[in-house]
């Protein structure tokens, strides 16, 4: 009885291995494969602002003249400066073309006087920037060599959530490291980062990995290793990639031309709530809520009115106000594309000719300020508001609206502050400008109490829906 439960142990044991083996992917065919395609990048830029040999401004009657001479020798002295005070950056890439063209991330090679590429035979060679694109964070360079090893690419949108990666690069110059991990999300949109839908994994990703490839297990590249959130400046378990389709596509601007190109509509929008598609009509919260238009930008002669949510754009549907600027940055300046707005609960096509965005956005300006009127008049959402004087009227550009004097509970909230102009009021997807005090109160009694009131507000020169619940007053 005893050798049959050993017996059963031991083929009990055994199988739970080869579950395991079974379960678990094995890299090494991979990284032996495709590791040769991958390259360390390291910069040299120059010190900036210095005369003379030595960085340190220092003469021979310094006191301090003869601490660096002994531990610095090679400072005095006339001639170029020193390579070692140089400043040096690490990152990697990888060799999509056999005649030397490799991708990277632009932040790898910004500011660079010089890039060099080591390949995994340990050759290295100086690099042309042919062009690199901070917006979405792609660059392309080129090396003088023929034959060299090339990745293959894949489909991004293949790629499943909970689906196995692998990322090679040089994480603090460890040259060839490679380490694997899941896809945790896709379409994946960062704050200042509007152009890339993002590949989210929790492959291990460091410092110096920045700009190399991330392989499905085909070992295909679907993804550039760009970014990590972090706390402490190290891996925290969430690392994210841009697509390779958008990669090859910001390549093929630069190689052609050295920059990119991208379109624009000249409208600020942001993302409709499920209380904000109640008030607006809409069966369910989908598309992209137009806050602001841009005065004779392309959106504005097309007939976009602030208050009108984007649903598809050239047939493709924007499920989620992230999806459009994507999308209208992928088009060429010049093309008429046609947008489908939601207004006062009707579906409109409008024809737009897409712009092109300039290299530098302008700023906001500063939110209007001026006299205050003297009447001041709290209501049940705990908003203190006075009406707007013409010159403050004039000052932001409006014909009507309230100023938010004061923000008091039950109604204090984080998306409404002091100074803040309420231009309309939303219900049923019927938009009413404000004018006095009076009219907004009259609308509120419209509403029953604790129900959503949509608000159009205007904070400067941007324009945001705020949805809140109404209070039962004080």
């Amino acid at each position: 009885m005893k050798r049959f439960l050993a017996l059963l142990a031991c083929s009990l044991t055994i199988g739970f291995v080869q579950a395991q083996n079974r379960s678990l992917p094995d890299f090494a065919d991979l990284a032996e494969k495709q590791g040769a395609a991958v390259v360390n990048i390291s910069t040299l830029q120059a010190p900036r602002g210095r005369s003379g040999a030595s960085p340190f401004p220092l003469d021979e009657s310094d006191p301090a003249f003869e601490f660096f001479r002994r531990f610095f020798p090679r400072l005095p002295g006339a001639g170029p400066a020193p390579r070692e005070f140089e400043n040096r950056s690490l990152g990697s890439g990888f060799i999509i073309g056999g005649d030397g063209h490799i991708l990277t991330n632009a932040h790898v090679i910004e500011g660079a006087d010089e890039v060099i590429v080591r390949l995994t035979d340990k050759r290295e060679f100086k690099a042309r920037v042919i062009g690199a694109d901070k917006r979405s964070d792609v660059a392309l360079i080129k090396i003088e060599a023929n034959g060299l090893p090339v990745v293959r690419l894949g489909n991004p949108d293949k790629l499943r959530v909970g689906e196995w990666v692998v990322a090679i690069g040089s994480p603090f110059g460890f040259d060839n490291s490679v380490t694997a991990g899941i896809v945790s999300a896709k379409g994946r949109a960062l704050p200042q980062e509007n152009y890339v839908p993002f590949i989210q994994t929790d492959v291990a990703i460091n410092p110096g990995n920045s700009g190399g490839p991330l392989f499905n297990l085909a070992g295909e590249v679907i993804g550039i290793n760009s970014q990590i959130y972090s706390r402490n400046g190290g891996y925290m378990g969430l690392s994210f990639a841009i697509p390779i389709d958008v990669a090859m596509d910001i390549q093929q601007q630069l190689r052609a031309g050295g920059k990119v190109n991208r379109g624009r509509l000249g409208v600020v929008i942001q993302e409709v709530s499920r209380e904000l598609a109640e008030s607006l009509g809409l069966s369910r919260p989908q598309g992209a809520i137009v806050n602001a238009v841009e005065a004779d930008g392309p959106a504005a002669k097309a007939g976009i009115e602030a208050g009108d949510v984007i649903l598809r754009f050239d047939g493709k549907p924007i499920n989620a106000s992230a999806e459009l600027p994507r999308l209208v940055a992928a088009t060429a300046p010049g093309t008429r594309s046609v947008v489908q707005v939601w207004r006062k609960g009707k579906l409109r096509d409008l024809t737009v000719v897409v712009g092109k965005v300039a290299d530098d956005e302008p700023a906001t300006g500063k939110a209007p300020r001026g006299a205050k009127a003297p009447a001041l008049t709290s209501n049940r959402l705990g908003l203190v508001l006075s009406e707007l004087t013409a010159e403050q009227r004039r000052e932001a550009g409006i014909d009507a609206g309230l100023l938010i004097e004061e923000v008091r509970a039950p109604g204090a909230r984080a998306d409404l502050q002091a100074g803040d102009i309420i231009v309309a009021v939303i219900s049923r997807g019927t938009t009413t400008e404000v004018r006095t005090v009076d009219q907004f109160n009259r609308l509120l009694a419209t509403f029953d109490k604790g129900s959503a009131v949509t608000l159009l507000i205007r904070r400067g020169n941007l324009q945001n829906f705020v949805t809140i619940r109404g209070g039962n007053g004080h």
